[in-house]
């Protein structure tokens, strides 16, 4: 494993993180188009820079934990904002956000009670992320657009989020538990 952090797809991690405040702001001022692009460029920088860690032999120790933290961070951001701007409910916001701070928890306890340990997600966890990335792109789609097929497609994916990040949420207390 490389210990140079400065790699090309760290730095891709670190745009991505850059690319944050950005998205945050267009959410805020209604600027939906601009934060479309943002999100979708988030999207490629994170396909391309773990691409780029397993094709140039560059994972580091610092893009395996800033790579799902930069995704976390704008899932959270994005789930908080479009909340604020009333685009999905708050209970959805709430529900995914208190997910994390699950993990989180989960995670800390793990460290100090046992040490390091992996914590490899799960496939209810990337079910549950992925389907919260399809109904963020969905929501701002929306806003975009006013296609009644789209406004169904979300109703049914703030369904899905839900159910996955419950199962998933429920999932990970009991490998915690096992773990502890």
């Amino acid at each position: 494993m490389d210990k140079n952090i400065f790699t090309v797809p760290n730095q891709l991690t670190f745009l991505r993180l850059g690319f944050l405040p950005f998205f945050i702001i267009a959410i805020r001022y209604s600027r939906y188009d601009w934060a479309l692009v943002l999100l979708l460029a988030a999207g490629l920088s994170d396909a391309l820079d773990g691409l780029l860690a397993r094709r140039l032999n560059q994972k580091t120790q610092l893009g395996m934990l800033l790579d799902p933290i930069a995704d976390k961070l704008l899932l959270s951001s994005s789930f908080l904002m479009l909340a604020l701007k009333g685009k999905i409910g708050w209970w959805l916001a709430i529900l995914v956000l208190g997910r994390d701070v699950l993990l989180l928890t989960a995670c800390a306890v793990i460290l100090l009670v046992v040490g390091y340990t992996a914590f490899p997600p799960s496939i209810f966890g990337k079910l549950s992320t992925a389907f919260q990335i399809l109904l963020v792109l969905t929501v701002i789609v929306c806003a975009l657009s006013p296609n009644p097929v789209l406004h169904e497609v979300r109703a049914l994916l703030v369904y899905l989020v839900a159910a996955f990040t419950i199962f998933s949420g429920f999932h990970y207390s009991i490998v915690v538990a096992r773990k502890l």
